[in-house]
């Protein structure tokens, strides 16, 4: 049976793979994200591509108005979400403590944690009504672990793995399953961001093995999915072959 998938943050990067994963599979995508422009074109190519019904919602998740109104605008025939993917996010700077900048860190906390805590304040009352559903939260091996100058990243990224523990609690009795995916180093748009548009440093980042791609993870949300409905992956933690954790990465 084909569901309905609403993907925050879908305009590049994982959320971008994972909403072309799920339309791929025959499944209908709400697709949020800030960028106005490439959310239409994504619409658009979802739209021809795959022959499947898509959304687009074009909203900062950093602010409660913004995520409540585009929330409530959608259509009727569109609330019947069965898959919510927490994906949006980010870095920004990679900075000891001392010298860190406030605005990286208030950026860090109110996309990766405010913001998820919004969209999810948002969809699980609909989840409820249907006393079903799945709700998977992008976390990182950040959220495992602290490394040299990820100070407020990591913390932002242990908060999501604390949510999604609580949540998996919370939502237990309403029969909505709770998944955190934690990915390790992938090669995106995440260290031009975390860089602040520094590409040649961007690049650096990936030098010298092969990191993961945003398929990569798209194709592990799609299986998690997948499963029988009395089996929930709670927490999946991965990384390409060549990084151990967070900060230990083999370069040839």
């Amino acid at each position: 049976m084909k569901k309905t998938v609403l993907v925050t943050g879908a305009t590049a990067g994982f959320g971008k793979a994972i909403a072309i994963k799920f339309a791929s599979e025959g499944n209908r995508v709400i697709i949020t994200g800030r960028r106005n422009e490439r959310l239409n074109e994504l619409v658009e190519e979802i739209q021809n591509k795959y022959e499947v019904e898509a959304l687009g919602l074009c909203f900062d998740v950093r602010s409660e108005d913004q995520v409540i109104s585009a929330i409530e605008s959608i259509p009727e025939n569109w609330k019947n979400i069965d898959i919510l993917v927490n994906n949006a996010g980010l870095a920004s700077g990679l900075d000891p403590i001392q010298t860190g900048s406030t605005e990286d860190w208030d950026k860090m906390i109110d996309t990766n944690v405010k913001g998820l805590l919004y969209v999810s304040s948002a969809i699980i009352p609909l989840l409820m009504a249907q006393k079903k559903g799945h709700i998977i939260n992008i976390g990182s091996t950040a959220g495992k672990e602290v490394y040299p100058s990820g100070n407020v990243y990591c913390a932002s990224k242990h908060a999501v793995d604390a949510i999604t523990k609580g949540m998996r609690i919370d939502l237990l009795q309403h029969g909505i399953k709770v998944t955190q995916i934690a990915p390790g180093a992938a090669e995106t748009e995440f260290s031009i961001v975390r860089f602040h548009g520094d590409e040649q440093r961007a690049k650096d980042a990936y030098n010298g093995y092969q990191p993961m791609t945003a398929e990569d993870i798209a194709e592990l949300v799609y299986y998690s999915t997948t499963l029988p409905a009395h089996l929930c992956i709670n927490d999946l933690v991965v990384t390409s072959l060549a990084q151990a954790n967070s900060y230990l990465i083999h370069r040839t």
